[in-house]
Parts: structure tokens; sequence; C-alpha cells
């Protein structure tokens, strides 16, 4: 008769290899809760939040128009152009004259002619124009921009009054669609030799913060029936600080990346756009250089902007003024000369 199969019991003897990994789970979200504690208190300024989305998408308050098919990324967003400067040309629905003015002398009048001054110079230059309710000038501006297709179009009403928000938006725009090393911004009544102020921008500078233009100072106006009238004139005293003359300008990179960081009604906005960003560069660590070559009233062997100063804030009677200029070998057939003021 077989014998009945043994029952072996198996005493369950507690095992190290659970409570070890509990011990060593504990110390290392114990350790990673100090050093998360440690890092909030050694950098402050870093936050996290569930609104957080970096993304290479323009801001909504950009509308791209020249260039925009074949340069955009994986994600959808539009590739910043990397450029050794941007200008941006200032103008408004009552200068289509101006523009064309523009597109018969120094700037390109088409696309192809825009890619080659960009590869001589390595400046890419765009019309800057803001929005208006008047459907007529809006349809007007289509037309111009599918003939020319040479805007950045900026979701801001256009007014004369918000010009230190058009300037704003638009160093955000300029910074958003373009890599560039600097960011000049520019009238759309003065005679411009591009050659030239490429090789103003592409100088050697031992400082990263630059704010270059034709610099002054004057008497701040406090009468409301002027002009220049500025409503916050307490803030500034009986003169102006030193800034740059409003026809044009430069931001290096480092600068307006500063700009782009801050929220807009971080900004004190004055009256005039040329004193707000020259209020802002007193705010931050810029170097300040004065290139006479930017406010010249004729052209000469090393005047980079050409307007009339100090009767207008620009050439007067632009249209025509412009014409004559680019007539004279002094403005359109001179050498490319190193921009230094003599």
């Amino acid at each position: 008769m077989p014998s009945s199969p043994r029952l072996k019991l198996f005493h369950a003897r507690p095992s190290r290899r659970p409570t070890s990994l509990i011990v060593i789970t504990s110390i290392a979200i114990g350790l990673f809760g100090f050093l998360f504690g440690l890092s909030a208190i050694i950098f402050p300024g870093i936050r996290l939040s569930s609104r957080t989305c970096l993304t290479n998408s323009p801001p909504k308050t950009v509308r791209i128009v020249w260039d925009v098919a074949g340069n955009r990324n994986a994600n959808g967003g539009v590739k910043r152009h990397k450029v050794m400067g941007f200008v941006g040309i200032q103008t408004g629905f009552s200068s289509a004259g101006r523009r064309r003015a523009l597109r018969n002398t120094w700037m390109p009048s088409d696309p192809q002619g825009l890619r080659r001054l960009e590869e001589s110079t390595g400046l890419a230059i765009r019309f800057i124009i803001g929005k208006t309710k008047d459907e007529a000038k809006m349809a007007e501006l289509r037309r111009e921009i599918a003939e020319y297709d040479d805007f950045i179009l900026l979701d801001i009403e256009e007014e004369y009054s918000k010009l230190p928000y058009k300037t704003l938006a638009f160093f955000k725009a300029a910074y958003a669609l373009y890599d560039s090393a600097f960011y000049v911004k520019a009238d759309d009544d003065i005679y411009l030799r591009p050659d030239r102020l490429s090789l103003l921008l592409a100088k050697e500078r031992s400082h990263s913060q630059t704010y270059l233009g034709c610099l002054k100072k004057g008497p701040v106006f406090t009468d409301p029936k002027l002009k220049w009238y500025e409503p916050l004139a307490d803030l500034l005293g009986q003169e102006y600080f030193l800034h740059a003359y409003g026809p044009i300008y430069a931001l290096s990179a480092d600068v307006v990346t500063s700009l782009v960081a801050l929220k807009n009604n971080s900004f004190r906005m004055f009256s005039n756009e040329d004193v707000t960003i020259g209020a802002w560069m007193l705010a931050m660590n810029v170097n300040h250089e004065n290139h006479k070559t930017l406010c010249e009233p004729e052209c000469s062997p090393s005047s980079i902007a050409v307007w009339d100063i100090p009767k207008c804030s620009g050439l007067c009677n632009p249209e025509k003024r412009m014409l004559e200029l680019h007539k004279k070998e002094s403005c359109s057939k001179s050498p490319t000369l190193p921009s230094e003021d003599e």
C-alpha cells in the first residue's frame, strides 16, 4: 500500500526586501523634497505653473505677411529668421505716397529685391503698420500688400497718440519673427543707406546691450498747445535726458530680449515715443552710442540716414524730397564707407 504523500509545511520567513525598498523610497522622497525646497530658496525667481507653455509660435498680435510659406517649424510655429539686422519702417494709412517714394529710391519694391538686399547687407527690411476700423483703408492696404508683400501687420490700432505702444509691439513682433543682432526702428520719411547701416551694426562691441542713434537733449514741452507736449512733464524736470532722435535708432538683441520679457503694463509710457524708449534705456544697463551719421541734413561720404534736422522730424515734404535726394550721386551712388563719425 503506497504511503500517503507527506504534507510539507513551509513557514514563511519575514523578507527584508520590501522593507528595504520602502526605506530607500522614503529616503529618495525626502531627499527630493529637501532639494526642491533648497532650490526655491536659492532661486526664488523660478515658478512652476500649469499654464506655462513654451512654443515657437509667434504671438497673436503679429500677422505675418511676407515669406510665411515654407518657413514653419515642426510645431507649426514660424521659425525666427536669422539676420544681422532687422529694420522696421514705421508707417501709417495716410503714408502710401511715402512708401511709394521709398520703393522708388533706396528700398527694393519686390520680395526678390528685398532678399537680394538681405543677402548683400544682412538686413531684412519691412514696413510696420497697425490696423484701423475703416474698412476702406484696410481694403486699400490689402491691395498694397498683395502687390508688394513687404509688411508686418500689428494687431494694434494705428493712431499717432499710441506710437509708444506701437513701438513696443513692433519690437516684440520683430523679436518673435527674426533672430537678429540688432533691431532698428526707422520712420518712413528718411533717406537711408542700408549698406552703411549694415557696417555700423556689424562693428565689434564689448558691451552686449547697446542703444545707438543720433542722441540729443532738450527742453521738456509743458504747453498743451505744442506738438511735443508731455503730460507727464513733472516726472521729467525741465530738460530731457540723453536719448535718440525718433526717426531712426537701434537696440541690440539683448536689450530687446529684456523688453520682450516684461509685461506691457509694467512700462511707463510717455507721450513721445523716442522719449519713452530713452526712459526705458535709462533703467537698463545699456551702452549709449551717439552717431551723427544717422541724422545728417544732406548726403555725405559717410551719411547713413538723411533728414531735414532740425526743421522737420524727418524729410520735409518727403515724397518729393526723397526723389530729389536719390537723383544726387552723393546720395545713391557714392561708395560704401565705414560708418565712423569724422
